[in-house]
């Protein structure tokens, strides 16, 4: 009878350790897409306008491939986790040799409000990701071109010379548009110590460092209240922008040093998080190997005291 018991005890203390094993937990507040939209064909967590089309079996459409067109999608609820990542799979494609103008990722106070910088509002407040496809005006620069800008809520995004006024950090990206591999897009944050952005289209599961900015050399300080969303433009030239699928965790106790310290590759970050998880089940090895000893004690003492109470009758 003792070894049933201990294995229900065991099952039970094994679960009560599993949440500490897990550092990467999804935010309530981003919810991922797809789903795109609900069975009533309206989104529960996004709010999208412009002339963004949805296909719910397959992408979110931020503009066509005509000119003049703009498009954004952007969460209702704001983000509230401190240490995140977020993860986006996109795609840039089209007809013909000339295309533009591009899309942009957006963590910012303002939400929903179609403008003229990638078809959002200009003059915001927080983090805007641009992946910019057309050159306007910046010599010895190969487009496309990734860039960051933190919005104080009153400079205008230098559009004449494609943000170079305000560029906090940057990467070139040929073969970032048509490629022939999912292309993706992530970006980590560790709150007033890192912001890291990587991408993948070169090839699969190979990851290239765009960036990665430090605290306090580089203001990284997003809004504490900050929406995710997405939009995108076409001028005369156009495309297809496309947002496959977003992802997104919440990172509670991996330091920033493991994502700074990365190379062009990002693969070293999956290692760390193995060696992570690695770690926290040892420790639930050893609390279950005590907890066994523990109730392994508590039964040869039992057992003591018990025959001890039978001899003391005679």
């Amino acid at each position: 009878m003792l070894l049933p018991r201990l294995s229900s005890l065991l099952c039970l203390a094994g679960l009560a350790t599993m949440p500490m094993a897990n550092a990467y937990d999804g935010d309530e507040n981003i919810k991922s897409i797809p789903p795109y939209l609900d069975s009533d064909f309206q989104s529960r967590w996004f709010d999208f306008g412009g002339d963004t089309i949805i296909r719910a079996d397959k992408y979110i459409r931020l503009t066509a491939d005509r000119p003049s067109q703009q498009g954004w999608i952007f969460s209702r609820v704001p983000l509230t986790a401190t240490n995140w990542e977020i993860e986006v799979e996109f795609k840039i494609h089209g007809n013909g040799n000339l295309h533009g103008d591009g899309f942009a990722m957006w963590l910012t106070k303002q939400r929903a409000t179609q403008g003229p910088v990638f078809g959002s509002t200009d003059n915001f407040e927080g983090l805007g990701i641009f992946f910019d496809t057309y050159k306007n005006n910046r010599p010895g620069t190969s487009f496309p071109y990734v860039m960051a800008m933190m919005g104080d809520g009153q400079t205008s995004y230098d559009q004449a010379h494609d943000g170079k006024a305000n560029e906090l950090a940057g990467c070139s990206a040929r073969g970032l548009r048509g490629a022939s591999i999912p292309t993706k897009a992530r970006l980590t944050y560790f709150q007033d110590k890192s912001l890291t952005l990587d991408l993948q289209y070169k090839s699969e599961d190979s990851w290239t460092n765009c960036f990665t900015l430090t605290a306090p050399e580089t203001n990284i300080a997003i809004p504490s209240v900050a929406y995710l969303g997405f939009s995108g433009e076409t001028g005369e030239l156009s495309d297809n922008h496309d947002i496959v699928s977003v992802k997104s965790q919440n990172l509670y106790s991996v330091g920033p040093s493991s994502r700074s310290s990365r190379g062009p590759s990002a693969d070293s970050g999956r290692v760390k998080k193995t060696k992570k998880r690695k770690g926290s089940w040892s420790g639930f090895l050893f609390k279950t190997v005590l907890f066994f000893v523990a109730v392994a004690g508590c039964y040869v003492g039992f057992t003591m005291y018990r025959n001890k109470q039978r001899y003391s009758r005679f």
